[in-house]
């Protein structure tokens, strides 16, 4: 049953990871949280560095596949990719010792606000009235000096950091597929030395769970998620599907809702 589960969820990160630029760790983390429910008190670092694996390939592969005219937006941002890779270390670092209801309560608090914000605050799913004109300004909208505690939070809680790249790129006055395009390697810059320090991490090792783990990292979920994620990347890459820019943001809402209702189910 978990095999399964894990295969439909892999598909379902593909589609987030080109559609909403989450390569997989909010859809990820409360799956893996619930399969290693066995593993106790460190089912929710498992659940964080197992995701972390799974972003950095889905970021990796999304990444290659992009158009370098997209990828050009990130000219001259070089200071904001070093600290949010920094920023990625400390978080999974931190995450490796911090107790398991700080990491789950942390995840559903971190949705919680991001959907009323993403409700409530004009700019994402309707034009904000300062809003700039066009597709977006020459400057990027992300200040590097956010770069270091956006990494931090998201690696500590395993989502990657799309849920606020995103939405400050939307407000910038791209359109969602730009935005959630630029995520992916963002993602990478936080998750890969994320992925680094979970895999070096020991404390998790001998669970007891039964599984095939390397540091924190469950690499027997992360490779069925994989499975089924990276063939939906190759594809919709490939051949991109076609989204009214407005029913584009709403379904990253709605999804946003629907993750935290499937973490709230397992935690209460």
């Amino acid at each position: 049953m978990s095999v399964t589960v894990l295969l439909v969820i892999g598909i379902l990160t593909g589609l987030t990871t080109v559609l909403f630029g989450f390569g997989g760790g909010f859809v990820t983390v409360p799956v893996i949280f619930w399969v290693d429910a066995a593993a106790g008190a460190a089912s929710a670092t498992i659940a964080v560095a197992t995701s972390s694996v799974v972003m950095v390939v889905n970021a990796a592969v999304a990444t290659l596949a992009t158009p370098r005219t997209v990828l050009a937006r990130l000219r001259g941002t070089t200071l904001l990719l070093a600290l949010l890779g920094a920023g990625g270390l400390v978080g999974a670092v931190a995450a490796t010792f911090a107790p398991e209801w700080i990491i789950a309560w942390g995840f559903v608090l971190y949705l919680a606000v991001t959907i009323a914000d993403v409700l409530a605050r004009p700019g994402f799913l309707r034009p904000a009235p300062d809003a700039p004109a066009g597709r977006g300004s020459d400057t990027f909208a992300i200040p590097a000096a956010s770069g270091g505690p956006i990494g931090a939070l998201a690696s500590f809680l395993g989502v990657g950091g799309s849920v606020m790249t995103v939405p400050l790129l939307r407000r910038s006055g791209l359109p969602m597929q730009t935005a959630a395009t630029l995520a992916n390697p963002l993602t990478l810059c936080i998750s890969l030395p994320a992925c680094v320090a979970f895999l070096a991490a020991n404390h998790t090792a001998g669970t007891g769970a039964g599984m095939l783990t390397v540091g924190s990292v469950d690499l027997g979920a992360a490779g069925l998620l994989l499975l089924g994620a990276i063939p939906v990347v190759v594809l919709l890459r490939r051949r991109p599907p076609r989204i009214p820019d407005r029913l584009h943001a709403w379904g990253y809402a709605a999804l946003l809702v629907l993750v935290l209702g499937t973490m709230l189910v397992r935690l209460v």
